[in-house]
């Protein structure tokens, strides 16, 4: 988690604890470490952002202090709502959680006078016909993000198996499968990988940091996208 993200993320815990929050709760909150907190609260304190307590008894928001207000039209609260369900139907428990926290830090946010997300009579359905599978989503997306090469298994549709080791471009969520897109280089080409059909996959240490969005640009500009 970027270091910006993380003080939002602590604005947002201590606006909502009901008590004085410790250091070490925060830290397991954020899955960082105490030390990380501690710097962190200093640095929101310097900001100005009004937090009280000190290490070893527990950090408060002091009342009165809250975020800009988030102003939205009634369709664009439906748009809301309508695209954190259907993340339902991607079988990506990292992302499903991610839209649950999205929803409750909109819903801690808006003010009354634009309406309400628990309001919105719009509804989805879960389902999707995407098989299980023992690769975690969260680690592919994350090595997207951070342009890192991973290595898996993967067994074609004949059961065949081959090792790959590819940089990961894309992950596309479809009604009936989730496809990993990047270069592969077993076949030194662009491939599409079904997320089931992938074991064992983990990061192989190398990285193709700055590289990405070339390699997506270029596999876009092939038509093979």
């Amino acid at each position: 988690m970027r270091r910006s993200s993380r003080l939002f993320e602590i604005i947002q815990v201590l606006r909502r604890a009901p008590a004085p929050m410790p250091a070490h709760v925060i830290a397991a909150t954020l899955e960082v470490n105490k030390r990380t907190v501690y710097r962190d609260i200093a640095t929101l304190q310097a900001m100005r952002v009004p937090i009280q307590g000190e290490a070893g008894i527990g950090y408060v928001m002091r009342r009165g202090f809250d975020l800009p207000p988030l102003m939205f039209t009634v369709e664009e609260l439906e748009a809301v709502v309508v695209g954190l369900a259907l993340l339902d139907r991607t079988r990506d428990d990292g992302l499903r959680l991610a839209a649950a926290r999205v929803r409750q830090k909109l819903a801690d946010v808006v003010p009354p006078q634009a309406g309400s997300l628990n309001e919105v009579a719009l509804r989805t359905s879960s389902w999707s016909n995407i098989p299980s599978s023992e690769t975690d989503c969260g680690l592919v997306r994350r090595a997207i993000r951070e342009e890192r090469k991973l290595r898996f298994d993967y067994r074609n549709v004949s059961a065949q198996s081959t090792t790959r080791t590819v940089m990961p471009l894309t992950l596309t969520y479809w009604i009936d499968g989730i496809v990993l897109g990047g270069w592969c280089e077993l076949r030194a080409d662009y491939r599409h990988f079904r997320v089931d059909r992938m074991s064992s996959c983990t990061f192989t240490g190398d990285s193709f940091v700055g590289e990405g969005k070339r390699l997506r640009q270029a596999w876009e500009n092939s038509g093979q996208a």
